[in-house]
């Protein structure tokens, strides 16, 4: 059957619709790619001719200057060293809830999903002050170990929550069948549970990643160190250091960017399969 030929009405909303998403688009690009333009100029470019000007020179220098003397290369480890344990064990411990929760019938599954539900609907400004109090009454102020603690510990709500209708949704006559060919439980979660969900867990840990890597409220509250501090608070200090050389931050902007982008790129494709998986359920 062929189709038929689109007519002019139908080619006119086509042709609006493109005009406004890419109208749209240069507008979200414009800032990055402004920034990216400035951390690529001399400061004596941006002096003289303005941030918003065309560029007139061209300088890698920016960059080493931020890495180096800004101590961006410290933050960069510091942030990892917080990022990666905090993103692994915040996702496996909301797995193993989730599956514990979705899984089996235990008593008061739904007052505790709407306690850690409610546990991130909680404003995070009103939880600086016992946050960091507690982590003094513990020991562990200004040290990574308490800002991977606290990231940990508000995030695992949110995780159990999402991953809890990812697998909810599973067939139970999946699980039943396995217990019928001797599972156990461990099995159970581990080989048939964590694969079907893998989109869900590839989505969760680009989101996790981006946001606890670039987190700058828990950092300043329970870091007090200079050279303890992540690679958003080093920002911030970056530009008290270099207050009129708006080159040497935009660098170190483009710097504290990259890991971010990355993850993105990697997990692209699982972040979009889970993204379609979750709106189709």
């Amino acid at each position: 059957m062929s189709r038929r030929p689109k007519g002019p009405q139908a080619a006119l909303k086509t042709g609006g619709y493109h005009l406004v998403a890419g109208g749209i688009s240069v507008l979200w690009l414009l800032p990055i790619l402004l920034v990216v333009v400035t951390s690529l100029r001399t400061f004596d470019d941006v002096a003289a001719n303005g941030v918003g000007s065309l560029p007139h020179s061209f300088t890698l220098g920016n960059f080493a200057q931020a890495w180096i003397d800004g101590g961006e290369f410290q933050a960069m480890v510091n942030s990892l060293v917080v990022t990666i344990p905090a993103v692994i064990i915040t996702l496996a411990l909301g797995a193993i809830s989730a599956f514990a929760l979705s899984r089996y019938d235990l008593p008061f599954r739904r007052t505790v999903l709407l306690v850690m539900l409610a546990g991130n609907l909680l404003p995070p400004q009103i939880l600086l002050v016992p946050v960091s109090k507690m982590a003094e009454m513990l020991g562990i102020y200004d040290t990574l170990g308490a800002l991977i603690g606290v990231q940990i510990g508000f995030g695992l709500g949110f995780y159990t929550f999402v991953l809890y209708g990812f697998m909810r949704a599973i067939p139970s006559e999946i699980q039943q069948a396995a217990v019928i060919d001797g599972a156990t439980p461990l099995q159970i979660f581990w080989r048939i549970i964590l694969p079907l969900t893998r989109p869900a867990l590839a989505s969760l840990s680009a989101l996790a990643f981006t946001w606890v890597f670039n987190d700058l409220l828990w950092s300043i509250t329970v870091i007090r160190t200079d050279t303890k501090m992540p690679i958003t608070s080093a920002l911030l200090g970056l530009q008290g250091q270099y207050v009129s050389q708006w080159n040497v931050i935009a660098a170190g902007s483009v710097i504290a960017a990259i890991p971010t982008v990355a993850v993105f790129l990697r997990f692209q494709r699982h972040f979009v399969a889970g993204l379609a998986l979750g709106a189709v359920k």
